[in-house]
């Protein structure tokens, strides 16, 4: 496997092509939507807070596969001539993202509404974890929250135990910057009809609602309990699970169909009369333990070589230091060095104008001339920009 993003070269048109977008820095979801869009071609460009004198929103990570293919300035909004900036960004670009409480921007005079009289075409997405409007609009929270007043959140955890929040990548990730490039997506495409501009509301609340649509027409139907952690998908069900190996590691079984839970039995070597009904939902436990102790003689791999190529639906828990060395893994290249660190490439693939993943810039103020240029200023202009401390 080639891991670096010379494997994309060869690609020049990509789907966003001539986007402009403005990231005002943020934490995680937003900069994971901006580098969605940066992945297919838009110009990306991040305004950052000073280093200098302000508290800065931290980065983390010196070198973030967020970053990839971003350009940064660092802007004083606390400066008229630092809201100029990003008044001027406005005028010109296409898309803005910004991840505030809602009436930071307004109260800068960036809002939406200032916006749309600058840039009638202007695309603005809010992304945010409760929305812009209700009794929790203006308070603090993270992914765990808005997961948590969506109802996703109590669908993680086995039978008798408390929820357990899957990292942060329902609230944050799938329902918040996913959804929100999707919004952006939608208003681009629609943009090309009308010649409008809109503003997106993207809520990591809805989003992770949104993403557990089909929970609730299981429920609805009678097809599952709220005695979470006893029906199929959420741990209840003994071969929709994952088990501990001989070596300490896992496998992850999804035998669901009858065709493929015939198969597990075979790979596991157990004869279907000595076992209940597949679906005997009261028997579950017992079938859960005795596949359990099954699978703890072997090892993940020794398990891997007797599964792999079958319909049994076993595949090997990965760490994250294991994943580029799995033959299918490197044979898709579904992960890439960028910058010195695996991540993973652009998804989805597209057949004639795929994405590529962008280098790393050196700093997070390190496009500050060429963007201002861009805008409208002079070298004169620029250089009085920064001895003001507008910018960094």
């Amino acid at each position: 496997m080639n891991n670096d993003t010379s494997q994309l070269e060869g690609h020049n048109a990509r789907p966003l092509d001539g986007v402009k977008v403005i990231e005002m820095a943020g934490l995680a979801p937003s900069p994971y939507c901006g580098m969605l869009l940066a992945d297919f071609g838009a110009d990306v460009v991040v305004v950052d807070r000073p280093s200098k004198g302000m508290p800065e929103i931290p980065n983390l990570m010196a070198k973030n596969p967020f970053d990839r293919g971003k350009r940064f300035i660092r802007v004083n909004l606390k400066t008229k001539d630092g809201v100029d900036i990003v008044k001027k960004m406005m005028e010109r670009y296409d898309v803005l993202i910004e991840p505030y409480r809602p009436g930071v921007m307004e109260s800068l005079g960036l809002g939406p509404e200032e916006a749309l009289k600058m840039n009638p075409k202007l695309i603005y997405a809010r992304l945010t974890g409760w929305g812009q409007a209700g009794p929790y609009a203006s308070m603090a929270g993270h992914d765990i929250d808005y997961i948590a007043l969506s109802g996703a959140l109590s669908l993680f955890r086995r039978k008798g135990e408390k929820p357990l929040p899957p990292c942060n990548i329902l609230g944050d990730f799938a329902g918040g910057g996913m959804l929100c490039a999707m919004g952006i997506l939608l208003a681009l495409i629609e943009r090309s009809r009308s010649g409008k501009g809109q503003v997106i509301d993207a809520a990591m609340l809805d989003g992770a609602a949104n993403l557990s649509t089909f929970f609730y027409g299981l429920l609805g139907n009678g097809l599952m309990t709220l005695d979470i952690g006893t029906n199929v998908l959420d741990s209840g069900a003994p071969y929709y699970q994952t088990y501990e190996t001989a070596d300490g590691k896992f496998v992850a079984v999804g035998a669901i169909e009858a065709r493929f839970y015939e198969k597990l039995l075979q790979g596991l070597g157990l004869d279907p009369s000595t076992l209940p009904d597949q679906n005997d939902t009261k028997r579950w436990p017992e079938m859960t333990q005795r596949f359990a102790g099954v699978f703890k003689t072997k090892t993940r791999d020794e398990w891997m070589k007797i599964f792999e190529g079958t319909d049994a639906c076993v595949a090997p828990v990965l760490e994250l230091d294991e994943v580029n060395a799995h033959s299918h893994n490197r044979l898709r290249n579904v992960f890439l060095e960028v910058g010195g660190v695996m991540q993973p490439a652009p998804a989805p693939r597209l057949s004639r104008t795929p994405g590529k993943a962008g280098s790393l810039a050196d700093s997070r103020g390190t496009n500050a001339q060429e963007v201002l240029k861009e805008i409208g200023y002079s070298d004169e202009a620029i250089r009085g920009l920064f001895d003001r401390g507008a910018i960094e």
